[in-house]
């Protein structure tokens, strides 16, 4: 049966997965528009666009990276 305690890690484990993951959707959406309008004046900045619309993923995997240690912290994993 799972502790109470190894409940609340595994919903802020789900938490650091699921916020950082919209904020980095919501990251990449505007860098993408602003990308594709700058590609489309100017098709030299394609390779800058391409840079920035990755930049946010960041995010994503350090949500990934905090889930994982919350996990193995709470004995989970």
């Amino acid at each position: 049966m799972i502790e109470q305690a190894q409940a609340i890690a595994a919903i802020g484990a789900g938490l650091a997965i699921g916020i950082a993951g919209c904020g980095s959707g919501i990251g990449q959406g505007i860098a993408a528009a602003a990308g594709a309008g700058a590609t489309a004046e100017k098709p030299e900045f394609f390779g800058k666009g391409l840079v920035y619309t990755v930049i946010p993923e960041t995010q994503a995997i350090y949500g990934f990276l905090i889930a994982i240690l919350i996990l193995i912290g709470a004995g989970i994993l």
